[in-house]
Protein backbone atom coordinates (compact mmCIF):
# COMPACT_ATOMS: atom_id res chain seq x y z
CA UNK A 1 0.00 0.00 0.00
CA UNK A 2 1.30 3.75 -1.23
CA UNK A 3 1.12 6.33 1.79
CA UNK A 4 1.74 9.57 1.04
CA UNK A 5 3.91 11.28 3.47
CA UNK A 6 3.53 15.14 4.20
CA UNK A 7 3.06 18.17 6.74
CA UNK A 8 -0.67 20.09 7.14
CA UNK A 9 -0.07 23.83 8.36
CA UNK A 10 -3.20 23.46 10.04
CA UNK A 11 -2.42 19.91 12.37
CA UNK A 12 0.56 21.81 14.51
CA UNK A 13 0.84 21.36 18.95
CA UNK A 14 -1.45 23.64 19.39
CA UNK A 15 -4.04 22.11 17.60
CA UNK A 16 -3.27 18.90 19.67
CA UNK A 17 -3.34 20.82 22.88
CA UNK A 18 -7.32 21.99 22.63
CA UNK A 19 -7.93 18.14 21.14
CA UNK A 20 -9.97 15.75 23.26
CA UNK A 21 -9.05 12.64 24.51
CA UNK A 22 -11.91 9.84 23.84
CA UNK A 23 -13.17 10.07 27.87
CA UNK A 24 -13.01 14.04 26.61
CA UNK A 25 -15.14 14.11 23.99
CA UNK A 26 -17.61 10.98 25.47
CA UNK A 27 -17.77 13.71 28.19
CA UNK A 28 -18.48 16.47 25.64
CA UNK A 29 -21.13 15.24 24.03
CA UNK A 30 -22.82 14.54 27.37
CA UNK A 31 -22.36 17.76 28.52
CA UNK A 32 -23.85 19.81 25.44
CA UNK A 33 -26.71 17.21 25.62
CA UNK A 34 -27.10 18.49 29.06
CA UNK A 35 -27.19 22.33 28.11
CA UNK A 36 -29.73 21.12 25.20
CA UNK A 37 -27.09 21.23 22.08
CA UNK A 38 -24.82 18.98 20.25
CA UNK A 39 -21.50 19.53 18.53
CA UNK A 40 -21.31 22.06 15.27
CA UNK A 41 -23.93 24.84 15.01
CA UNK A 42 -27.16 23.34 14.54
CA UNK A 43 -28.82 22.32 17.46
CA UNK A 44 -32.27 21.39 16.16
CA UNK A 45 -34.00 18.58 18.12
CA UNK A 46 -33.53 16.36 15.45
CA UNK A 47 -29.75 17.09 15.62
CA UNK A 48 -30.50 16.48 19.39
CA UNK A 49 -32.16 13.00 18.96
CA UNK A 50 -29.30 12.21 16.70
CA UNK A 51 -26.70 12.71 19.42
CA UNK A 52 -28.76 10.95 22.40
CA UNK A 53 -29.42 7.87 20.04
CA UNK A 54 -25.13 8.36 19.20
CA UNK A 55 -24.55 8.26 22.94
CA UNK A 56 -26.20 5.08 22.95
CA UNK A 57 -24.81 3.53 20.32
CA UNK A 58 -21.42 4.21 21.58
CA UNK A 59 -22.45 2.72 24.98
CA UNK A 60 -23.06 -0.50 23.11
CA UNK A 61 -20.23 -0.97 20.58
CA UNK A 62 -18.20 0.08 23.75
CA UNK A 63 -19.73 -3.21 25.73
CA UNK A 64 -20.26 -5.35 23.02
CA UNK A 65 -17.13 -5.01 20.74
CA UNK A 66 -14.28 -7.31 21.12
CA UNK A 67 -11.23 -7.42 19.26
CA UNK A 68 -9.44 -9.95 17.49
CA UNK A 69 -5.86 -11.40 18.76
CA UNK A 70 -4.84 -10.47 14.94
CA UNK A 71 -5.63 -7.00 15.84
CA UNK A 72 -4.44 -6.77 19.69
CA UNK A 73 -1.10 -8.01 17.78
CA UNK A 74 -0.82 -5.61 15.10
CA UNK A 75 -1.21 -2.73 17.56
CA UNK A 76 0.65 -4.56 20.18
CA UNK A 77 3.71 -4.51 17.38
CA UNK A 78 3.54 -0.39 16.53
CA UNK A 79 6.76 0.55 18.09
CA UNK A 80 7.33 3.88 16.40
CA UNK A 81 5.31 6.41 17.85
CA UNK A 82 2.26 7.69 16.20
CA UNK A 83 -0.74 10.17 16.30
CA UNK A 84 -4.62 9.16 15.72
CA UNK A 85 -6.13 12.10 14.69
CA UNK A 86 -9.89 11.42 13.91
CA UNK A 87 -12.81 14.35 12.93
CA UNK A 88 -15.66 13.78 14.40
CA UNK A 89 -19.12 15.09 15.64
CA UNK A 90 -21.27 13.81 17.60
CA UNK A 91 -24.64 13.74 15.65
CA UNK A 92 -23.03 11.47 13.02
CA UNK A 93 -23.78 7.86 13.43
CA UNK A 94 -20.94 6.90 11.54
CA UNK A 95 -18.88 8.29 14.12
CA UNK A 96 -20.64 6.43 17.30
CA UNK A 97 -19.93 3.07 15.36
CA UNK A 98 -16.20 3.14 14.60
CA UNK A 99 -14.83 5.82 17.23
CA UNK A 100 -15.59 3.49 20.03
CA UNK A 101 -13.64 0.56 18.13
CA UNK A 102 -10.88 3.12 16.83
CA UNK A 103 -10.32 3.77 20.64
CA UNK A 104 -10.34 0.82 21.98
CA UNK A 105 -7.50 -0.47 19.40
CA UNK A 106 -5.65 2.67 20.10
CA UNK A 107 -5.90 1.71 23.84
CA UNK A 108 -3.78 -1.47 23.06
CA UNK A 109 -0.87 0.31 23.14
CA UNK A 110 -1.09 3.76 24.43
CA UNK A 111 2.56 3.48 24.91
CA UNK A 112 2.97 3.93 20.97
CA UNK A 113 -0.68 5.57 19.38
CA UNK A 114 -2.02 8.74 21.37
CA UNK A 115 -5.66 9.06 20.14
CA UNK A 116 -6.75 12.89 19.57
CA UNK A 117 -9.83 14.08 18.13
CA UNK A 118 -10.73 16.97 16.94
CA UNK A 119 -14.58 18.26 15.81
CA UNK A 120 -15.11 18.98 12.01
CA UNK A 121 -16.77 21.77 11.80
CA UNK A 122 -14.32 23.53 13.84
CA UNK A 123 -11.49 22.31 11.49
CA UNK A 124 -12.24 23.36 7.73
CA UNK A 125 -8.84 23.48 6.44
CA UNK A 126 -8.03 20.05 7.85
CA UNK A 127 -11.24 18.66 6.67
CA UNK A 128 -10.88 19.43 3.23
CA UNK A 129 -7.65 18.01 2.28
CA UNK A 130 -9.19 14.77 3.24
CA UNK A 131 -12.63 14.50 1.79
CA UNK A 132 -14.61 11.56 0.68
CA UNK A 133 -15.57 11.86 -3.14
CA UNK A 134 -15.74 15.72 -2.52
CA UNK A 135 -17.68 15.04 0.76
CA UNK A 136 -16.67 16.44 4.58
CA UNK A 137 -17.58 12.66 6.01
CA UNK A 138 -16.66 11.44 8.45
CA UNK A 139 -15.14 10.00 11.10
CA UNK A 140 -11.70 10.67 9.56
CA UNK A 141 -8.41 8.86 11.03
CA UNK A 142 -5.90 10.83 10.20
CA UNK A 143 -2.25 9.04 11.49
CA UNK A 144 0.39 11.11 12.05
CA UNK A 145 3.76 10.14 13.34
CA UNK A 146 4.13 11.95 17.07
CA UNK A 147 7.32 14.05 16.63
CA UNK A 148 6.89 15.72 13.51
CA UNK A 149 3.53 15.49 13.03
CA UNK A 150 3.39 14.43 9.53
CA UNK A 151 0.69 12.97 7.42
CA UNK A 152 1.22 9.59 6.78
CA UNK A 153 -2.37 8.29 5.78
CA UNK A 154 -5.66 8.21 6.44
CA UNK A 155 -8.75 6.34 7.32
CA UNK A 156 -12.29 6.35 6.92
CA UNK A 157 -14.98 7.41 7.20
CA UNK A 158 -16.35 3.40 7.46
CA UNK A 159 -15.09 0.35 6.49
CA UNK A 160 -14.81 -0.62 2.64
CA UNK A 161 -17.93 -2.82 2.86
CA UNK A 162 -19.99 -0.17 4.03
CA UNK A 163 -18.47 2.58 2.07
CA UNK A 164 -19.26 0.75 -1.48
CA UNK A 165 -23.17 0.74 0.06
CA UNK A 166 -23.30 4.33 1.26
CA UNK A 167 -21.97 5.10 -2.66
CA UNK A 168 -23.91 2.68 -4.50
CA UNK A 169 -26.85 4.38 -2.52
CA UNK A 170 -26.31 7.75 -3.41
CA UNK A 171 -25.69 6.90 -7.22
CA UNK A 172 -28.90 5.29 -7.00
CA UNK A 173 -31.20 5.59 -4.40
CA UNK A 174 -34.08 3.11 -4.97
CA UNK A 175 -35.36 3.45 -1.32
CA UNK A 176 -35.77 6.70 0.89
CA UNK A 177 -32.53 7.47 2.90
CA UNK A 178 -33.96 6.04 6.55
CA UNK A 179 -34.19 2.97 5.33
CA UNK A 180 -30.89 2.97 3.72
CA UNK A 181 -29.54 3.59 7.12
CA UNK A 182 -30.85 1.03 8.90
CA UNK A 183 -29.92 -1.25 6.47
CA UNK A 184 -26.39 0.40 6.91
CA UNK A 185 -26.11 -0.05 10.78
CA UNK A 186 -27.80 -3.46 10.27
CA UNK A 187 -24.34 -4.01 8.39
CA UNK A 188 -22.27 -2.17 11.07
CA UNK A 189 -24.16 -4.93 13.66
CA UNK A 190 -23.81 -8.16 11.72
CA UNK A 191 -19.92 -6.91 10.83
CA UNK A 192 -19.61 -6.48 15.21
CA UNK A 193 -16.32 -3.96 14.00
CA UNK A 194 -14.24 -6.53 12.41
CA UNK A 195 -14.16 -4.91 9.02
CA UNK A 196 -12.39 -1.78 10.66
CA UNK A 197 -10.43 -3.99 12.43
CA UNK A 198 -8.59 -5.33 9.51
CA UNK A 199 -8.33 -2.53 7.93
CA UNK A 200 -6.47 -0.70 10.73
CA UNK A 201 -4.53 -3.23 11.38
CA UNK A 202 -3.31 -3.27 7.91
CA UNK A 203 -2.39 -0.10 8.21
CA UNK A 204 -0.28 -0.25 11.03
CA UNK A 205 1.35 -3.52 9.92
CA UNK A 206 2.54 -1.24 7.08
CA UNK A 207 3.69 1.55 9.72
CA UNK A 208 5.85 -1.22 11.60
CA UNK A 209 7.51 -2.30 8.54
CA UNK A 210 8.79 1.85 7.81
Amino acid sequence: MQHTISQHPAITPALLQHSYTYEAYLDLVNRLLEEGETTGTNHSEAMLDYTRLNVQRMKRVSQTVSLTPETIQAMQNITRKSVWLVLAEAWCGDVAINLPVIAYMAAQNPDAIQLRIVLRDENPVIMDDFLTNGARSIPKLIWLEAHTLTVWTSWGPRPHVAQQMVVAHKQNPTEPYGEFVKKLMLWYARDKGNSIQEEISKLAADWAAM
